[in-house]
């Protein structure tokens, strides 16, 4: 009995989480409507792991359809549920179509996990819900500020449907877990991120040093910080994923003091943007080309997490520092070249 149901499992974090998920013993199924996520993603888990992980390409909006995945499935004990929409500036420009897709999915996957018994829930979620933290390193008690996107409140208004249905069902328990900014790919090259147009600051910084991109920006470089660049906490995508199987092994056992319990998952330290681009022309051996601009409207001076509460808990600690998170962010592109010239071959 121990079979977990991984929704966006061909997306980044969730591919991931599913490798550390079976690592740990656990079986694995799938669901991704593969609208954001990808089968190339699914093809290296499955190399990694030397088996074939079942993914149903199910939109998780019609209830339908996912209540058949239970259906098929009644020894599932868990859920992990990653399948939503997450660029911000998409989210600014079409609010509804956010609302509408990652609210109604988590809806849908509640309603079956109380129709068919899976009382073990851990929600994705981002320190975005914090809005602009006032103080520094976040605490999860801290006050959750102002959405500054409409992808940031679905996931305010995500963790408040957990909280209200955790609070309604006695035998459901659910565990939000903040994350800070994922980076790197898995040791392997197998599988890492997927962004033709980057919406995250590592593959701007590896698509430019592979030469898919001229040149990238560092906006500002006159916050008050160390180096004048905005400091954020960077954590490696393997010690996210890992923290998802600590925090359901964690449910599973019963160890929750809570029935709704929330976890930062950050280093715990914060890294500049031009801290950042140190560490990788140190491991890749490549001069970045990277030109300084103005600052970017909506972008915080600072932000990074307090995760001793993950460390007691959970038992969790991060293994990946800032150089293993760039290395293995390298690899990953310099996989992806390699496919691509390939492909131009044949």
């Amino acid at each position: 009995m121990n079979k977990i149901l991984v929704t966006g499992g061909c997306g980044y974090i969730g591919g991931h989480t599913i490798v550390d998920l079976v690592k740990n013993g656990f079986e694995v199924i799938s669901v991704d409507n593969l609208s954001r996520g990808s089968l190339r993603m699914l093809g290296g888990i499955n190399k990694i792991l030397g088996k074939t992980i079942k993914n149903y390409k199910v939109d998780l909006c019609d209830l339908e359809d996912t209540e058949a995945v239970f259906i098929e499935n009644p020894d599932i004990v868990g859920v992990i549920h990653f399948a939503a929409y997450k660029s911000v500036p998409e989210s600014v420009k079409e609010p509804l179509k956010y609302f509408r897709n990652n609210l109604n999915s988590l809806v849908n996957i509640l309603q079956c996990a109380q129709e068919y018994d899976v009382n073990n829930f851990v929600f994705s979620s981002s320190c975005s819900v914090y809005g602009n933290a006032t103080t520094l390193p976040v605490v999860e008690d801290a006050p959750l500020g102002e959405a500054q996107s409409p992808y940031a409140r679905t996931k305010q208004m995500g963790e408040a449907i957990c909280r209200d249905f955790s609070n309604q069902n006695s035998r459901f328990n659910a565990t939000l877990l903040r994350y800070f900014n994922p980076v790197g790919a898995h040791p392997s090259g197998l599988i890492g991120e997927l962004q033709e147009v980057p919406e995250n600051l590592v593959p701007f910084v590896t698509q430019t040093a592979i030469g898919k991109r001229k040149e990238m920006m560092v906006y500002g470089s006159d916050y008050p910080t160390r180096d004048g660049s905005c400091v954020r906490d960077y954590i490696h995508v393997m010690d996210i994923a890992n923290a998802h199987t600590k925090a359901l092994q964690h449910l599973i056992k019963g160890d929750n003091a809570e029935r709704c319990e929330v976890y930062n998952l950050g280093n715990g330290n914060g890294v500049s943007v031009l801290e950042l681009i140190s560490a990788f022309e140190k491991v890749s051996g490549k001069k970045l080309n990277y030109k300084i601009g103005p600052r970017r409207p909506g972008d915080v001076v600072e932000v990074y997490a307090n995760n001793n509460k993950a460390q007691t808990n959970l038992g969790w600690h991060t293994q990946y520092d800032l150089e293993q998170m760039m290395d293995t962010a390298w690899k990953w592109e310099v996989a992806l070249n390699r496919e691509a010239e390939q492909v131009k071959l044949n």
